[in-house]
């Protein structure tokens, strides 16, 4: 009777450790993790035997499957950027929102002065301007930190 408890408890408690989860990112990477919670754009979990909380992106995320009941959620699509008339489709983040997307490039620039354009047009023009050259490399993500009218931005990719 007592091999018979032992059997169902150590059952129990490897169903009630084991990775209740799966995260497809967009670049086909699959990860087992115990789902905690999707929050201000970031996706929280941790790993088998820690309870640490780790942090990704909800763009690197393409979807989260519950391995029990088989039920699949999408977090994003997928942004293809070919060219660099594809500008519009390239998202600034802000950089602690770009956690599990890779680094390709950095550059730096002056931001756009315009004389009479108020401060928030010369900071979109600035921005198009770093978009369409992220766009040019490839690249669906930028972040951008100015500082004293200068400018820089980091290009990331899946």
């Amino acid at each position: 009777m007592k091999i018979l408890y032992f059997t169902l408890a150590l059952l129990f408690a490897n169903v009630a450790i084991s990775q209740t989860h799966q995260i497809t990112k967009h670049n086909g990477e699959q990860l087992d993790v115990n789902f905690i919670k999707n929050e201000n754009g970031l996706i929280y979990y941790s790993v088998n035997g820690s309870s640490e909380e780790i942090k990704i992106s909800k763009h690197a995320v393409s979807s989260i499957t519950n391995k029990q009941t088989k039920q699949t959620q999408k977090v994003s699509d997928k942004i293809v950027v070919d060219s660099k008339d594809d500008y519009k489709m390239v998202t600034v983040l802000p950089l602690e929102k770009t956690i599990g997307l890779k680094q390709v490039a950095s550059f730096t620039g002056v931001s756009t002065r315009t004389k009479g354009e108020p401060p928030i047009a010369n900071q979109k023009q600035t921005a198009m301007r770093i978009k369409s050259k992220s766009a040019s490399n490839g690249s669906p993500f930028v972040s951008i930190t100015e500082k004293d009218g200068k400018y820089e931005a980091i290009t990331y990719v899946y």
